[in-house]
């Protein structure tokens, strides 16, 4: 928890300057090649190495909870009847096909007019969408064709709708297969619109030689919206509203997280999302359930950690509810001194950069 005497809630606070040519825009040829930057709290050092040798940080017993999410190719091309180009951005790709055709999906629509009700998009193989009903700030909700489930038409026509900043020129750019890249190694149920990007620097091989050294693994599932970019707009933290994302916890993993705590082991999250999820269960009940629902726990310097006690990380915008939680758990101070630390030694930053280990 943030250090009272250094505690702030004012937005500026926690900005930094970053060279926009860290930004990185492609993924690390293989996984485990990431650097990674080992901030320890106790000791209030920082230690350089590779995400590959993560390994020596951790001890037999360690839980490391994973956020199984598959991102979906939620990027759709389409036009409008009067010819006009549109996009759509299928923001709930989740919802059940039964809500899905009733209410149709909430989509971010991307065309030179606003949305109106009753305006049909005809996506690149001629299937016709519908807009169901604006809902202002750019969304509505729109109606896709019945018997088709939209899993099958993003498969068929969507892109992966990559962070806006990652921004590559076309036909100059080496080609990248972000479908494959812009997922983790775990991810297996879809429904996200954006990656848990702690977790992509886990190869298959690494991952065996944790589960080989006895470092425990559990799952929970956090669909990653969109609002993962917006910009934090009130200048005191304290009155920002966070949006929400579905979750669900199985029994299975629920009881690996509890008893890891029971039995005094440490609970290791990759990624902002796990430490939300866990977080706002143990809010709310004092320990972890098996459940599901809408989670839009916002975790700002202050709160108090009950469940995780170690953190994988990638590194944030600046003035983003990321770093708001990377701050709560580490002290802002630390977090700012370790971000200067990393632009010095040229780390590349955000979703295909390096990352960060909070011990």
């Amino acid at each position: 928890m943030e250090d009272e005497k250094e505690l702030s809630f004012r937005l500026g606070d926690y900005d930094f300057q970053l060279p926009p040519e860290l930004i990185a825009q492609f993924p690390a040829p293989n996984r485990e090649d990431s650097r990674l930057l080992v901030l320890d709290r106790a000791r209030n050092s920082v230690e350089h190495s590779r995400f590959r040798s993560i390994g020596k940080f951790f001890d037999r017993g360690d839980l490391l909870v994973v956020n199984d999410t598959r991102v979906v190719r939620a990027r759709l091309t389409c036009r409008k009847q009067s010819g006009g180009r549109a996009e759509l951005l299928v923001l709930d790709p989740y919802k059940s096909p039964e809500d899905g055709a009733r209410q149709g999906y909430t989509c971010l629509v991307k065309a030179s007019k606003r949305a109106r009700a009753g305006q049909v998009l005809c996506l690149e193989d001629g299937t016709r969408a519908e807009i169901a009903s604006p809902l202002g700030n750019g969304k509505a909700l729109v109606r896709f064709p019945e018997g088709e489930a939209i899993f099958d038409i993003l498969d068929r026509l969507g892109e992966v709708p990559l962070p806006p900043y990652i921004v590559r020129r076309p036909g100059c750019d080496a080609p990248v297969d972000d479908a494959s890249c812009y997922q983790t190694e775990y991810a297996r149920k879809p429904g996200a619109v954006a990656a848990p990007t702690a977790g992509l620097h886990f190869s298959r091989p690494l991952l065996e030689e944790l589960a080989a050294a006895g470092v425990e693994t559990a799952a929970v599932t956090l669909h990653v919206g969109y609002g993962t970019f917006a910009p934090l707009r009130c200048e005191d933290i304290r009155e920002h509203k966070m949006h929400s994302e579905f979750f669900e916890v199985s029994a299975e993993a629920a009881e690996a997280v509890n008893r890891a705590k029971r039995d005094g082991r440490r609970v290791v999250a990759v990624g902002t999302t796990v430490v939300r999820t866990l977080e706002y269960i143990h809010a709310l009940r004092g320990k972890i359930d098996a459940c599901s629902g809408s989670c839009d726990h916002y975790i700002y310097p202050g709160y108090r950690f009950g469940v995780i006690d170690r953190l994988v990380t990638n590194f944030h915008l600046p003035g983003s509810s990321l770093i708001l939680l990377v701050s709560a758990f580490a002290g802002r101070t630390a977090i700012l001194s370790a971000y200067a630390e990393a632009v010095r030694e040229r780390y590349r930053f955000y979703s295909y950069g390096d990352a960060m280990l909070i011990l």
